[in-house]
């Protein structure tokens, strides 16, 4: 008889008397079971699989012994935005200058997100998320790879009891609390304007290395985070981005200068030290500290600073019903050091003298903050509300209030939230907006959004 017939007949033998009633006692019944246990004792073990293809059945699963492991979740959020404003389209696309903002009357696909998790092997976990949007300006469908990174589990050398974690890859840089966090773990429907004027429309993320440090010896949670990555792209505004988007955002319209990687101080460099309390039996707290440091495009002695603290408090109670009560206060302030080096622009003919101009060494100081309250005060329900502010000083003061991505901005933003499942949202957002950029100064927008989430997703960070 063929083996596997055999061992498959014997699984359903052993099936079949699993589903005995269980009044069905007496002498035949214990009869039953003992032959079932004889049966199920001579069960072949399963040959060890071959290792699989990226592409095999292995990807999902895992042959443990006689056990079969799921090794990977994968889930598919999608944020979508309706609304007007009393800003025009093109005002709006610098008004929203997030990626992943509504910035357009009418309908906005914000973000499709497809999501792969799990573990990799006993050592390392992975993960990658790759998004879809369609550019509400230009209505082009855009796919790109936002994040893929490895994080150990058990490092040699007892590291991993040390408290060290090691994570590499593509990934956002762990600056502050929104720039790490995906579109759908935004309390509101855009980007903070300090965000994007600092890191950009897609937030400050690119392929690196991160060492994490979780203090073991302090009473409370306590943890470094030191990290390198590279300084190019159009992810990396503040640093060497690339041409077309430093067109965009230079200040003064400096000319771009390509800087190849020719040593460690060509890389953009990351401290986050993060503190985690319990205030009560009700009340929790994480406060903690970013820097960031690199090279900028405007000349070889171009660099960037950017500083920045952040605090979160959660309330709670203990007699909460799925999670309400609660009210959740966040708020971050940063800046920006941005020292441009000397240049000359040539012009539009390099050999005319007349036609060039000379930049000297300045530095633009850029800064904001956004603070933002939020109350869950029935289940399913939440409202809040979010003031922002964002500014700088430095040369050029005159031309900076001209500038969408410099001049001084003021927003507030109440907004309305339901959650009918924890897989999905409806929120109604507000925006007073006050430029010096806008014509009249100020702008109105009503934004509705609709979120909702499906398959498996990994748990984000508190």
């Amino acid at each position: 008889m063929n083996p596997h017939f055999n061992f498959e007949r014997r699984c359903l033998l052993a099936i079949a008397f699993c589903f005995l009633p269980s009044h069905a006692g007496g002498q035949d019944s214990s009869e039953a079971r003992d032959a079932l246990e004889e049966a199920l004792k001579e069960i072949p073990q399963p040959p060890a699989l071959p290792p699989q293809s990226a592409s095999g059945p292995g990807l999902l699963v895992k042959q443990a012994g006689p056990t079969t492991l799921r090794l990977i979740d994968i889930s598919l959020g999608a944020l979508f935005a309706a609304g007007s404003s009393t800003a025009r389209d093109e005002e709006l696309s610098r008004l929203q200058a997030g990626g992943h903002d509504p910035r357009k009357r009418g309908f906005t696909v914000q973000n499709v997100e497809l999501s792969l998790s799990g573990a990799v092997d006993p050592y390392m976990t992975g993960e990658a998320h790759v998004v879809y949007f369609i550019d509400p300006i230009e209505g082009e469908s855009v796919v790109e790879l936002e994040e893929a990174f490895l994080t150990s589990q058990a490092l040699p050398l007892g590291l991993t009891e040390a408290g060290f974690q090691i994570e590499a890859g593509q990934f956002f840089t762990e600056f502050g609390r929104i720039n790490p966090q995906h579109p759908h773990q935004w309390e509101w429907l855009d980007q903070p304007v300090v965000n994007s004027r600092l890191f950009g429309p897609d937030g400050l993320r690119g392929p690196g290395f991160r060492i994490g440090w979780l203090v073991p010896f302090t009473p409370w949670f306590s943890q470094f985070h030191l990290g390198t990555q590279n300084a190019n792209g159009e992810t990396m505004t503040s640093f060497l981005a690339n041409e077309e988007f430093a067109a965009e955002r230079s200040p003064e319209a400096r000319p771009f200068t390509h800087r190849p990687v020719r040593s460690f101080e060509d890389l953009v460099y990351l401290l986050r030290w993060e503190n985690g309390f319990d205030l009560s039996d009700t009340v929790s707290a994480k406060v903690a500290g970013s820097g960031l440091h690199g090279p900028n495009f405007t000349g070889p002695d171009g660099e960037t600073w950017i500083y920045g603290a952040d605090l979160l408090l959660k309330w709670r109670p203990l007699s909460a019903s799925r999670g309400w009560p609660f009210v959740i206060w966040q708020t971050e302030i940063m800046g920006r050091d941005y020292l441009a080096d000397d240049a000359l622009d040539e012009g539009n003919d390099p050999v005319d003298p007349a036609d060039d101009t000379v930049f000297a060494s300045e530095n633009f100081r850029d800064w904001g903050f956004y603070t933002q309250l939020i109350y869950g005060f029935t289940p399913g329900w939440a409202l809040g509300g979010r003031f922002e502010h964002a500014g700088g000083e430095g040369p050029s003061a005159d031309d900076r209030q001209n500038d969408p991505f410099r001049d001084d901005r003021l927003r507030v933003s109440p907004i309305l939230v339901y959650y009918p499942t924890e897989f999905s949202r409806l929120r109604l957002q507000y925006n007073y907006d006050r430029a010096a950029h806008l014509p009249g100064d100020e702008a109105h927008s009503v934004w509705l959004g609709v979120e909702f989430l499906f398959g498996a997703h990994a748990a984000h960070q508190y």
